[in-house]
């Protein structure tokens, strides 16, 4: 019995782990996707609801929770501020 309940607790951990690093993702995403389309009080209200978030998890949750939020949002932030770069084809220019 005690060896299914280890196993039912490392289960967990996974599953926090996963479920921590989707919430990251997926808060920053939105963040940033409303941070732009926004004016300038929602914008503020999103800034400081991020990182009253930032807070109480760092208050309320251990270190691996914490860690898994950070890489999630870590990664969105990433796919957010590394642009495509777009090839310009140069176009061929007609000369008279």
């Amino acid at each position: 019995m005690e060896t299914f309940q280890q196993i039912l607790s490392i289960l967990g951990h996974v599953v926090r782990a996963i479920g921590f690093l989707i919430l990251g993702f997926g808060i920053v995403r939105f963040t940033m996707d409303a941070y732009y389309k926004a004016v300038w009080q929602v914008q503020v209200t999103l800034v400081a609801g991020f990182f009253l978030l930032l807070i109480g998890l760092t208050w309320f949750s251990d270190a691996a929770s914490m860690g898994t939020f950070a890489i999630g949002a870590g990664a969105a932030l990433l796919m957010q501020f590394m642009s495509k770069k777009e090839v310009e084809e140069e176009k061929p220019s007609k000369k008279k």
